[in-house]
């Protein structure tokens, strides 16, 4: 696997922790050198360097277009280009049931979920273009397709995210940039962190695999489609659930 993404440059947001971690973890164990992006430092690139690998760390909040444009900057002033673009950064966000929800608080899970992908893709597609071509690989989820019940911000912000997927692919695939997105079930991360132990019980029920999926799962998936593996993938929605979404 050393050598799946020799002289590729991977830029991952939501770097941190969880899919975002994994994935970086993977691209750089491929060879890849790696941009580590989220809202605050981590531990990520030096566990990329202290497996041999080559990351540095830019600091972005998605929500922010200013700061997406400027990752894509920094990104191509340390590297030179963007081969690969992980967009992962997310937030569960508020949790009510839709007319309780305040305007706060769904106005922040669409800033980041939503409004940072359509950022970071705006940015990036721009960069590919100029250089012949890359691969986007977006993180939406099982609620880019169904509703759950008190998470409207959230299931919103997924649709929107594959909608957005599938009209760049269209529109870039015959550029040399292949777009696709991936449909994680519930994942064991940080993200879970406020659910208590009856809580995730409940949650492993909804997976016919009977338990919580794992970031390294979801970024085995995101590997093979940010890989020349992958060369006719294009405009897809790829579930890695468990099988919630047939039950």
């Amino acid at each position: 696997m050393a050598s799946l993404f020799a002289n590729r440059v991977a830029v991952v947001t939501g770097a941190g922790s969880g899919i975002g971690q994994a994935t970086a973890l993977a691209y750089a164990a491929g060879g890849a050198k790696v941009i580590v992006s989220d809202i605050k430092e981590n531990d990520t690139v030096a566990k990329i360097k202290a497996n041999g690998g080559e990351a540095t760390f830019i600091k972005t909040d998605v929500s922010k277009a200013a700061e997406c444009e400027h990752l894509v900057k920094q990104t191509i002033d340390i590297y030179g280009k963007i081969d690969i673009a992980f967009n992962n950064a997310g937030i569960l966000g508020e949790t009510n049931q839709l007319a309780e929800m305040s305007l706060a608080g769904f106005e922040k899970v669409i800033s980041v979920n939503l409004n940072g992908v359509f950022y970071c893709m705006k940015y990036e597609i721009d960069a590919m273009l100029k250089q012949g071509g890359g691969v986007i690989v977006n993180t939406a989820s099982i609620l880019g397709a169904v509703g759950f019940m008190s998470f409207s911000g959230y299931v919103a912000a997924k649709h929107g995210v594959v909608g957005l997927t599938q009209n760049a692919a269209m529109e870039y695939s015959k550029k040399g940039i292949r777009i696709n997105c991936v449909a994680p079930g519930f994942i064991n991360t940080p993200l879970l962190n406020d659910i208590d132990k009856a809580g995730k019980e409940a949650l492993e029920l909804k997976h016919p695999i009977g338990r919580l999926g794992t970031s390294e799962e979801v970024a085995a998936l995101v590997i093979w489609l940010s890989s020349s593996q992958a060369s006719f993938a294009t405009g897809g929605y790829y579930p890695i659930d468990g099988g919630y979404l047939t039950a």
